[in-house]
């Protein structure tokens, strides 16, 4: 009686790489890997090659000399004596306030002129679909020019403010701010008892920055909690008034504890004396910023309800929900889990896009370590080489941040 036995198991081949579907895979990355590694090499070899026939070298000791120049906003202390990473960091600072403001009102402006633009009211989606093909389809750089003139040139005179007679030629606004052709003036932030800093760097608005993401941390607790609850019972607990003592509480004894009082403008003599002077440049930045990007992201949320069956609203006036509250309950938790990849990328060129503040002269990273600090020492590829790095560790930080943020609200399956 015969038996079938297994075939005899062949040795290793050669030729399995290329013809094996189990090896080529892996064939075909090796020699990719390998190729990007050759071009590197030879791109690196000729760029060395070349600054070495120009008498330049790879060096970026220039960092730790003399800046020799001032920044007019300067949120960390800075003078011209500072050396040039000082300089630069006073530029990435300038860079993330105007980011995180911007990103801030376009968020707002965005949802609210994305849902606008789906009213049944014909005058309203209209407007909202003027403001968004205006703002989307004319270059971002042209809106900071023109909001730079703008604010410089059809803004009064410091002078106009002055009090003659009891009487003045222009009014602050609120009596506490007051835009001008020079600036524009505000109350300030002054604490009395501010922490000390950490190697020349102001600790006191990190210190703000983490209490403000503990309290968030704690309310999400808070509201999980409440979801178990529900799930639970059938009865969600409140969670507003915990919520909203838990965000506000901690930040307002911190600010306290610092002793935080603004200090208001006042006009003496000839300028305004006290108070907060924001440049034209800056304010011109974050409202170009915030209108253009708004227009983008109510793009975006429009897609996302859109996206949302017709049947959940309809189910929600069902059960009695106005369509303030459908919207809000409903429709936008939905949306979210479309609207958030597209909107990642809005926030990542909205990062990137503050270097267009060049165009006028607001002294932000570019302006600073790839503008005035290049020309002076010029030490061109370093400079470009730190920017671009940078640029790229805030993208993958904010992107990994917000991809992690994407995942939690996401539909999970079961």
């Amino acid at each position: 009686m015969a038996y079938a036995t297994e075939p005899p198991k062949q040795g290793f081949r050669l030729s399995q790489l290329i013809y094996d579907t189990r090896y080529r895979g892996i064939t075909i990355q090796v020699v990719a890997l390998v190729l990007v590694l050759l071009a590197l090499s030879w791109l690196v070899g000729n760029l060395m090659a070349n600054l070495e026939a120009k008498g330049k070298d790879i060096d970026f000791s220039f960092l730790w000399s003399r800046a020799g120049y001032d920044i007019g906003q300067a949120l960390i202390p800075y003078t011209n004596d500072d050396n040039h990473f000082r300089a630069a960091m006073v530029g990435l600072v300038n860079t993330f306030v105007v980011a995180i403001i911007a990103a801030f009102f376009a968020t707002v402006l965005g949802v609210l002129i994305g849902v606008l633009r789906l009213s049944k009211n014909w005058l309203v989606s209209r407007l909202m679909g003027l403001y968004v093909e205006l703002f989307r389809n004319i270059p971002l750089v042209l809106w900071i020019i023109l909001a730079y003139v703008i604010f410089s040139e059809a803004s009064p005179e410091p002078k106009d403010f002055k009090v003659v007679d009891g009487v003045a030629k222009e009014e602050m606004f609120l009596g506490i701010a007051a835009v001008t052709n020079r600036y524009t003036t505000m109350p300030a932030p002054v604490l009395d008892r501010p922490l000390p800093e950490i190697a020349g760097l102001p600790t006191s608005g990190l210190a703000v920055i983490l209490v403000l993401m503990a309290s968030f941390w704690v309310l999400s607790l808070i509201r999980r909690r409440a979801t178990r609850v529900q799930e639970a019972t059938g009865v969600r607990p409140g969670t507003f008034w915990p919520g909203l003592a838990v965000v506000v509480l901690p930040v307002v004894a911190l600010l306290v504890a610092m002793g935080f009082h603004l200090d208001y403008p006042t006009f003496k003599g000839f300028n305004f004396k006290g108070g907060l002077q924001l440049a034209h440049a800056f304010t011109a930045m974050v409202v170009s910023l915030s209108l253009y990007y708004a227009a983008v992201t109510a793009e975006v949320v429009r897609g996302g309800i859109q996206a949302i069956s017709r049947g959940q609203s309809e189910a929600a006036f069902a059960l009695g929900l106005r369509p303030g509250r459908t919207m809000s309950l409903v429709i936008l938790p939905q949306a979210l889990r479309v609207i958030i990849p597209p909107q990642i990328s809005n926030y990542l060129s909205l990062v990137k896009d503050t270097s267009l503040g060049i165009a006028v002269s607001y002294l932000d990273l570019r302006g600073t370590l790839g503008g005035i600090t290049m020309n002076q020492t010029g030490r061109e590829l370093e400079c470009m080489l730190l920017m671009m790095g940078i640029y790229l560790s805030i993208s993958l930080i904010l992107s990994g941040l917000l991809n992690f943020y994407n995942a939690s609200v996401k539909l999970k399956e079961r």
